[in-house]
């Protein structure tokens, strides 16, 4: 097996147009280019090998118009993780070029850090790792009981057991307002990274019932015996999943320029 120093990473931001809630958002303008650009950009800060994976003409050709690498997928993938394992086989028929570990950036994340990246690719210097992701310790006092903020149950190694959208474990003897002070709890962020061969299998794995409870495809891959190593970041997750999300974004840019 080779040497974390002699892997080749690459990076996939799968995004799509359609959207329930927010049609078109790899497409709106923050600042002044579209969100896509924006995390793309961020992710060559880290990588030299990054593409955009999408099933969107206009999203392609936004793409190529910036000077970006991309890839047309299908329409039908349930999952970015599912584009991801298309958009590699493509990528490797196309160019020849070999990837080890792709490194999965969702692509409503414009102010994802590169340190964020370098985090889950060193989990790798571990031979024995197949699958990681990030995830933040939760501050004394901070909303645990969203649904839209996934929780994760980690082990003593660091390895994931369980994701969940409540809030575990169970604080016993303990006000609900109080059970982050009492235990550290992790928030998911979703960040992930794959051996191109494990990316391979676990796209060819049947839906099961945890990850059906939760709606959360992690979950999945735990129930099939995969292990998932996690990195801990100190840095919030900003995601853009409304219109309310994208004028925080705005303003956040402003404060950073």
């Amino acid at each position: 097996m080779k040497k974390d120093s002699s892997y080749q990473f690459a990076a996939i931001i799968p995004a799509r147009y359609s959207s329930s809630r927010f049609p078109g958002k790899p497409l709106v303008l923050i600042g002044n280019k579209p969100m896509i650009q924006r995390v793309y950009e961020q992710a060559r800060k880290t990588l030299e090998m990054v593409y955009v994976a999408t099933d969107d003409k206009r999203i392609f050709e936004t793409v190529l118009n910036f000077g970006g690498k991309v890839i047309m997928t299908s329409p039908d993938h349930l999952s970015g993780t599912d584009r991801c394992a298309e958009a590699v086989t493509k990528i490797n028929s196309e160019t020849d070029k070999i990837i080890d570990i792709v490194i999965n950036i969702q692509g409503d994340e414009p102010f994802i850090k590169p340190e964020q990246i370098n985090l889950v690719m060193n989990c790798f210097i571990d031979e024995t790792v197949e699958l990681a992701t990030l995830v933040r310790k939760v501050k004394p006092g901070e909303d645990i009981f969203n649904p839209n903020q996934p929780k994760v149950i980690l082990n003593l190694k660091g390895d994931a057991i369980y994701f969940s959208r409540t809030a575990i474990p169970f604080i016993r003897d303990t006000e609900m307002s109080d059970w982050s002070k009492k235990h550290d709890f992790y928030k998911h962020i979703g960040l992930y990274a794959y051996r191109t061969e494990t990316l391979k299998k676990i796209t060819s794995l049947s839906r099961t019932p945890l990850e059906i409870s939760e709606s959360l495809e992690q979950n999945r891959w735990i129930e099939n015996g995969y292990r998932i190593r996690t990195a801990v970041t100190l840095w919030e997750s900003i995601s853009i999943d409304t219109q309310d999300d994208l004028e925080k974004a705005k303003k956040l840019l402003q404060h950073l320029d």
